[in-house]
Order: structure tokens, then sequence, then C-alpha cells
């Protein structure tokens, strides 16, 4: 599936293995020096190993010949001292590799942030945040782990295979030869294994996600699930979800069982088959026998970089898959960046909307609606009849299908994520508390702020709470201290609304949690502050669209009535009928 395709169906892509390639060479390029000093010293390390079996098979020559004590001191001496320096040379090895990791998973990891930050609204809301969260979390936690400690192991295991590889074909070429074909077992087992792994491992990694996005919506919405009697089928869900999890881990498992296994059985056949060999030409004078040990101490020494490299290749796999979803967020086409045409003025223009969700049908049916500048506009209708949609597309979250939504003359879509908020806020009922204080939960909207400022968008939108906590605006808020209720994280939303000063507000909803009469009172104490701003309120209260300057009945996916409060009452239409109703009149 296209990354194309895979956002066209809601889910976040996931990048292919070129682009992954070109992602790990980058990564390679920013710290070039350290990846150079990394390879370097293994490659030294991987030398001063080789000189311990070829003077092992020296003293075996020269104790055959009748060498005596002083020639096998000597070579026995210069083992000790090669041994040492492959020590030294692996341990500051290793430390430039940790160091490469670390700073090279830090890259990762800023990078991931920033391109989270970046991803459209509309793009996070379809995939789900159970996915962000596990790319974020556990996926990038594997890249680490990778950079860190297991790329660094298979680059020194790799550069000492070749080495003991090397050493063997430079002594005995034929026994090189025989190890190398009797290694190939390896190969095969590899291939197969790899040609399987990626799908596995990606499946598993979208198994995870889909189980995180259930339970994290689930807890979430406990509340809901257990006023309507939902319990069960969540339970099924999650069960469902889990399930699938365990299949896909299973198949992993299956991967490896086979795998590792082979792999075991392949070390044995070099070693025999070059003792074999070994023995017959040393038989024949063909070869001495110190050669013949020789290698078949490199072959010993090759099973260890080579179970390095094998036992690594799973986890390898695995992180290769975190890797690909990790880039994937790389390939979510991102906003529109700033536009030299700023809007000339604050005036909303809808001409011709149609809206379709997930090529569905359209939900919305040629709206068209013009917004003055500093005019406060009420947006009222049943459930379904479009308003949020609509709201949605205002905010420029959504393009419409057919048709443009302008702001000064300029479509939303083609601002850019700060200029666009500049111009246009939307706040629905949906909140979030940050974890911090009250001052960093403000400051978010407006980073200079005083703390005059800071009481005051507080006090205007009737926050009075806030001046009564222990610390004032350092208190702590979230699960280490103060919890807010629903009615109070709105009014912490709606604060940093006034902090952050559009010159457009639009309000989904967005006092829905408090209780009507600090709904008024909050509506009220926005109302003054944003005095000679633009305003959309979308609500069921009707109190909202009296105050309005014109109020837009929807109904259908279309605007069936548009006029002011006292005309619609007297038209005896739709609106006049929930003005009735509202007050507990029955319509006329």
């Amino acid at each position: 599936m296209t990354a194309r395709s895979q956002q066209a169906a809601g889910q976040l892509p996931v990048a292919e293995p070129s682009h992954l390639r070109r992602a790990a060479f980058e990564l390679i390029r920013l710290d070039a020096r350290a990846f150079t000093s990394l390879i370097a010293l293994n490659a030294l390390a991987a030398g001063a190993g080789l000189a311990g079996p070829w003077l092992l098979g020296r003293i075996i020559d020269v104790v055959k010949a009748g060498g005596g004590v002083t020639a096998v001191d000597r070579f026995s001496l210069a083992i000790v001292v090669c041994a040492a320096a492959q020590l030294v040379l692996t341990r500051y090895a290793r430390l430039v590799g940790d160091r490469f990791g670390e700073r090279t998973s830090a890259r990762v990891r800023e990078q991931f942030v920033d391109r989270v930050l970046a991803l459209p609204a509309s793009v996070v809301e379809r995939a789900g945040t159970g996915d962000v969260t596990t790319r974020g979390s556990s996926d990038v936690a594997a890249v680490a782990v990778a950079l860190r400690d297991i790329g660094p192991d298979v680059l020194i295991a790799a550069v000492q295979a070749l080495f003991i590889l090397g050493a063997i074909f430079a002594l005995a070429p034929l026994l090189g030869a025989c190890a190398v074909l009797g290694l190939s077992g390896i190969y095969f087992a590899g291939r197969w294994y790899l040609r399987r792994a990626r799908c596995a491992y990606l499946a598993e990694g979208a198994a995870n996600s889909v189980l995180a996005e259930l339970v994290a919506t689930t807890a979430s919405g406990a509340r809901t699930v257990e006023a309507f009697g939902l319990q069960q089928r969540r339970i099924t869900a999650c069960r469902a979800a889990i399930e699938k999890c365990r299949r896909t881990r299973m198949r992993t498992l299956f991967l490896r069982s086979v795998l590792l296994p082979s792999v075991d059985v392949s070390y044995v056949i070099p070693v025999v088959g070059v003792l074999l060999v070994g023995g017959v030409l040393h038989d024949h004078g063909a070869m001495s026998l110190g050669a013949v040990v020789a290698s078949a101490m490199y072959l010993w020494q090759l099973s260890a970089p080579l179970d390095v490299i094998l036992q690594r290749l799973e986890q390898l796999q695995s992180s290769s898959a975190s890797f690909a979803r990790v880039e994937g967020l790389g390939q979510v086409p991102q906003a529109p960046a700033e536009t030299s045409c700023a809007p000339s003025d604050d005036r909303i223009e809808v001409t011709g909307v149609r809206y379709a969700y997930d090529g569905g049908g359209d939900v919305l049916h040629g709206i068209d609606l013009t917004v003055k500048e500093g005019e406060r506009l009420a947006i009222v209708g049943p459930s379904g009849a479009g308003k949020s949609t609509l709201s949605r597309l205002l905010a420029g979250i959504d393009a419409p299908r057919t048709g443009t939504v302008t702001v000064g003359g300029v479509p939303i879509r083609d601002l850019g994520p700060d200029l666009l908020r500049r111009q246009i806020v939307l706040i629905t009922q949906e909140h979030h508390v940050f974890l911090g204080t009250v001052r960093d939960n403000l400051l978010i909207a407006a980073q200079t702020a005083t703390d005059t400022e800071l009481h005051a968008a507080l006090a205007a939108v009737g926050a009075e709470w806030a001046e009564e906590l222990p610390n004032g605006l350092d208190a702590v808020l979230g699960a280490a201290g103060h919890r807010l209720d629903g009615s109070q994280a709105q009014q912490l939303a709606l604060a940093r609304v006034v902090l952050a000063d559009p010159h457009t507000l639009i309000l989904d909803e967005a006092t829905a949690l408090l209780d009507p009469r600090t709904a008024r009172h909050t509506e009220r104490a926005l109302a003054a502050v944003l005095e000679g701003r633009t305003v959309i309120a979308i609500a069921h209260r009707l109190h909202t669209a009296h105050d309005a300057d014109r109020v837009a009945v929807m109904d259908g996916g279309r605007i069936t009535e548009l006029g002011t409060h006292d005309d619609l009452v007297t038209s005896d239409g739709a609106y006049a009928a929930l003005w009735q109703s509202w007050h507990g009149k029955q319509p006329s």
C-alpha cells in the first residue's frame, strides 16, 4: 500500500526501504567523523584479533620443527600484546559507537517531534492518537536502541567477520573456499527470513497501534462506555485486537524459530569441512599442521561475530520496521508554507462548498456564506446538520471537495499554520490540560505574556478558581498536582484563546461542559473581550443566537435560513420553532 493510499484510508504512511536507506545515509552524513572513527577503530581491533590464531599456528610449526622455549615465549608474548591491543581498541570503538548512537537517536527524536507538530490536525484525527503514540514511544525507542547498541554491534561483528574470512583465504585459499561453502546454509536461511520479516514486523507494529488506540479511547471515554452499556462491546473489540497482536507476534516468533536453529547447524559444517580437507592436505604434505589449526581457530573465532550478526538480525528487522513507521511521518503532505499573499481583511467567504468524509457521500451541499469583519454569527440546527463540519472548513482543518473558503480574498487552504492561526482559531468542547503549571498551560498561546496578562485572561473567562489555587499561576496541574474538572479545563482552554488574540474565533460548543449559568457568564465575558472581532458560534443553547448579529440555520448539510434573530423569529420558520421549543412553547 502506497503512502497516499494509506493516508486516504486514515493510516499514517510507512516508509519504503529506499527511503529508509536515504534517511540512514543522511543520519550518518550528519556525524560522519564519528562514524569514520567507529569504522577505523573496529578495523584495527579486528586486525589485532587476527594475530592470535596465526601466532598459535606458528608456535605449533616451531615446536614441530624442534624450536626452543625462547621462540615459543616470543610468540606467546606477541599474542598477549595483540590481545591487549584488541581490548583497548574495542573499548574505544564501543565508546565512539555509543556516542554516535546517542547523538543520532537524539536527532531522530527531535525530527519526530518536529514532524508530529507539523502534521495537519485532520491527519492526526483520522489516524488516531494510538498510532502516533506508538510511533513516538515504542517505535522511536526501538530505533534509539538500534542506533546505540544493535547498529554498532552488527558493524563491529561484520568487520571482524570480513577480516577473519580474509585471513583464512590468505592462509589457505582452499580452506577459505571450504569455509565459505560450509557457511552457505546461513545465507539461504537468512534470505528466507529477510523475505518475510519486514512484512511480519510491520504487521506486528500496526496491530500494536490498533490495540493502543482501543485502550486509549476506552479509558478516556470510560464514562460514556458505562452510561450506554458498551462494556461488553469494548471488551470484545479489545480481545479481538489482543488476539491479532498475539497472531502477529507468533508469526515473528515462527520466523525466528526457523532461522536460529538453521544457523546453529551451519556453524558446525565449515569447521568439520576445514578439518577434513586440511587433514587430507597435511597427510599429503601440501599444508602445515599450524596452518590447519590456525584456519580452524579462525573459524572458531568467526562463530562469535556471526552469532552477533544473526542474533541481532531479528532485532534489526524489528527496528527497521519501527524506523519505517517513524520515517513514514515525513511522507505525510505537510501544511502549506506561508503564502506571500496576506489576507487583505478578516472577511470570510464560503462559495459553493461541498464536502465528503473519506470518499463517502456529500455531507455539505453547496454552502454559500459571507461572514463580515467583526460580525457575530451563530450557526444552529439539529445534530448531524453539518455545523461542526462547516466549522472545520472555516478553520482550515479540512479542505472542501469543491468550492472555496477564503479569508481576506486568500484561500484558507493556502495559508501556512502560523498565519492561519493568527487569523482563525477553532475552539471545540474537546480540550487538553498539559503537564506543568497553570502558567505553562497559558504561555503556550503567548510565550511573552506577563503575569498581569495571564491573570487578565483567566478573569476574562470567569476562571476565578485559578486565583484560589495554593501557588496561583505556579500551581502544578495533572496527576501530580491539582486535577481540573471538565469545566475548569475548558475555561483554561478559552483563556488561551484570549491570549492568542485571533482575528476570528470559531466556538463549536466551546462552553458545552460548563453549567448553563457559568456558560452564560463565560460567553458574556468573552463577548466583552472579543469586541470588534469576528465570532462564529455553533451552539445548541439559543441564547447565543439571540445575542448574535445574524443566525444561520443548517439542516441536511445546507443553510436553510439566514438572518437576524428577530427576523427569523418573525418569519415563523425552522428557527422560530427551535426558539419556541427552547422556551417551552408549542410551535404554532
